[in-house]
C-alpha cells in the first residue's frame, strides 16, 4: 500500500536548530510515488475546470507544473521579490521571524479565471494567504488550495479558511 509519508524524510535542525524539516526529495526521486501523489491531487479536482495553477516558490513548483500539465491549464509562478522579470503585484506577509513578500506578474491571471493554488507545505498559512490575496487582486477565482502536507499544530488552515483546502498528509 502506497503511503506518502514513507517518502518524506525528516531532517533535524534544518534550516536552524529546533526545526524538523520535511524533505520531499525522496518522493520526487521516485517516479511511481510522484505519479501516485499527482493522481491523489487530481482526484480532489474531478469535475472542476481549472484555468491556471499557481505554484508558490519554490517547492510548490514541482507539483504545480505537473498539475497544470494534467489539467491542461497554464502555470503561474508566485515568487520572492526580484525573481520575476516583468511588472508585478506584491503582497507582504508575516513569518514567525519577520516579514516577507511574494510577487506575481501583473498579467498572469485574467478576471474570472478559475485558479488552483499549490505549495508543498501548509505551515503558519502566511505564504498561502499572501498567494490568495495576489490571485484575488488580479481577479482570479480560487477553486482550491493544495498542499502535499499540512503541519496541523501551526494552524495555518485558519488563515485560508475561506477556501477549500486539500492536504494529502498531515502532521
Amino acid at each position: 500500500m502506497f503511503k506518502i509519508q514513507d517518502y518524506i524524510r525528516d531532517i533535524k535542525d534544518f534550516p536552524r536548530e529546533g526545526i524538523v524539516y520535511k524533505d520531499i526529495t525522496p518522493l520526487l526521486q521516485d517516479p511511481a510515488a510522484t505519479r501516485k501523489s499527482l493522481e491523489a491531487f487530481l482526484s480532489f479536482l474531478e469535475g472542476e475546470k481549472i484555468d491556471k495553477v499557481v505554484g508558490i516558490e519554490s517547492r510548490g513548483f514541482f507539483f504545480a507544473t505537473l498539475l497544470a500539465q494534467e489539467l491542461n491549464a497554464g502555470f503561474v509562478p508566485v515568487r520572492k521579490p526580484g525573481k520575476l522579470p516583468y511588472k508585478t503585484h506584491q503582497e507582504s506577509y508575516s513569518l514567525e521571524y519577520g516579514k516577507d513578500i511574494l510577487e506575481v506578474h501583473c498579467d498572469a491571471i485574467e478576471k474570472g479565471e478559475r485558479i488552483l493554488i499549490h505549495d508543498d507545505v501548509l505551515a503558519t498559512g502566511g505564504t498561502a494567504a499572501a498567494a490568495c490575496k495576489l490571485v484575488e487582486k488580479l481577479g482570479g477565482e480560487i477553486v482550491q488550495c493544495n498542499f502535499l502536507m499540512e503541519l496541523d499544530f501551526l494552524k495555518g488552515k485558519e488563515k485560508i479558511s475561506a477556501y477549500k483546502v486539500v492536504s494529502l498528509i498531515s502532521y
